[in-house]
């Protein structure tokens, strides 16, 4: 199996670079959103996380050079999908099971897939403005992570 990372400082590192802007951009990848979100979770509710997480993405990208658009940057629906589903696969494990551990375990899972979202919404309507800057109900099925 992929190590994406190998200890819990890797995965802090990530967090904290996120938050503190200083995480390089070329590192922001599919697997360090939900590092970060995992271990956000560990540390604080998941509603905390749902009004944290639009404002530490939205500051790393400007740090990073990154416009918040109408089609680029920050998207909310993604945002908060991601979160629910993070929080729900966090739930299986013990409350200190290693998170890099849950980590790679989430990207060999369907939420490692980038195209993970498309069993919920259609690509028109996950891309559209309405679902990046607000949240937008699922239109193929319901997603089973509460959030909204």
């Amino acid at each position: 199996m992929t190590k994406f990372y190998l200890s819990e400082d890797a995965v802090a590192r990530i967090a904290r670079g996120l938050i503190e802007r200083s995480l390089p951009k070329a590192e922001w990848t599919h697997a360090a959103h939900f590092a970060a979100c995992l271990w956000l979770l560990r540390d604080r509710p998941a509603a905390r996380v749902v009004a944290d997480m639009p404002g530490l993405i939205c500051a790393y990208n400007e740090a990073t050079g990154v416009e918040n658009t109408d089609t680029a940057g920050y998207h909310h629906t993604i945002t908060l999908a991601s979160i629910g589903a993070a929080a729900a696969f966090l739930g299986r494990y013990p409350e200190h099971h290693p998170l890099h551990a849950v980590v790679d375990d989430l990207m060999v899972s369907p939420l490692g897939k980038p195209g993970w979202l498309m069993a919920y919404w259609t690509r028109p309507r996950l891309f559209s403005v309405e679902a990046r800057r607000g949240w937008v109900e699922p239109d193929i099925r319901a997603f089973p992570h509460g959030v909204g």
